[in-house]
């Protein structure tokens, strides 16, 4: 199939699946790419644990932090159903900066990212991308503000209310009453700029060895693999990547480093126009068009 025809193929399925997105693979190797609207931005959700761990352990190895300090942290006694980790404890527990940064990215731990961002401030996280030349992602707020949303004001049985407010309420400017989802206000980036993170983190960049070493190792640790691994993993291909859910987005980025030797950096940003909380086939198609576009580029 050439490859107007298969963007066009890919671009028709996400449509009638109720998803829109921003799709871009890259080929770490040779440079080459291939994705669908790999420019449009989103509200970034729990992607922004990468940046965070990142300028966390570069402030380890300068000397400001020490990451076997503990700190204490307060419970998050979370009752409603997605947060895990603290967010869940009832209560206070002393965690290592170490193990807060492996919470943060393995299990997408809010209440310990927060308490990383006690540390280092969403506006340092950013001021140290644009140091290291990533341009694309900004961080503007606590994770503490995504559990913050009209999901958590509807009864279990009403969810799908705060899913059509989240579809429905959305300017043509991608303006938001929502703030988490209003790209003037939340965290955010496009495929092609969490690629260029991914690709400065797997390949020698601006960003110190040993930072990005441990940023890969701890999303070779991630255990939210739902999405896109079924589609990636393998035992001849390591998939290493974070997740990012709020609302009707459904987001992963990360990088397969295939046997042969190939290694391809892919970054999926979708929203849903479907209005239910749980959606198994959103995930399935998300997952379906990465990897036709990552099949496609490698067959070339």
């Amino acid at each position: 199939m050439s490859t107007p025809a298969l963007l066009h193929d890919l671009r028709a399925e996400l449509d009638h699946g109720g998803l829109r997105g921003s799709f871009l693979v890259r080929d770490l190797t040779t440079g080459r790419e291939l994705g669908l609207d790999p420019d449009l931005e989103f509200p970034s959700a729990s992607l922004v644990k990468v940046p965070l761990a990142a300028a966390t352990l570069e402030r380890i190895r300068r000397g400001e932090l020490d990451g076997a300090t503990q700190l204490e942290v307060e419970p998050g006694r979370v009752t409603t159903p997605g947060p895990a980790g603290l967010a869940r404890f009832r209560h206070p527990a002393r965690v290592a900066i170490d193990d807060l940064l492996y919470l943060s990215v393995a299990i997408s731990d809010g209440t310990a990212a927060d308490a990383l961002f006690e540390l280092t401030p969403p506006a340092e996280v950013t001021r140290l991308l644009r140091g290291w030349g990533i341009t694309g992602v900004s961080v503007r707020h606590a994770t503490a503000e995504l559990a913050d949303t009209p999901a958590e004001r509807f009864e279990p049985g009403e969810i799908h209310l705060a899913h059509a407010l989240a579809i429905r309420a959305g300017t043509a400017g991608q303006g938001h009453p929502v703030a988490q989802l209003d790209l003037s206000r939340a965290s955010a980036g496009s495929a092609r700029a969490y690629v260029a993170l991914l690709e400065a983190l797997w390949r020698p960049s601006t960003i110190d060895p040993w930072v990005a070493a441990r940023v890969r190792d701890l999303m070779a640790h991630n255990l939210l693999r739902q999405r896109l691994t079924p589609d990636f993993g393998s035992d001849a291909t390591k998939w290493s990547s974070k997740t990012g859910t709020l609302l009707n987005l459904r987001h992963e980025v990360g990088v397969a480093e295939h046997a042969d030797g190939g290694v391809f950096a892919v970054a999926a940003l979708t929203e849903s126009r479907v209005p239910a909380a749980i959606q198994p086939e959103a995930e399935i198609l998300m997952a379906r068009v990465a990897r036709a576009l990552r099949d496609h580029l490698r067959s070339r």
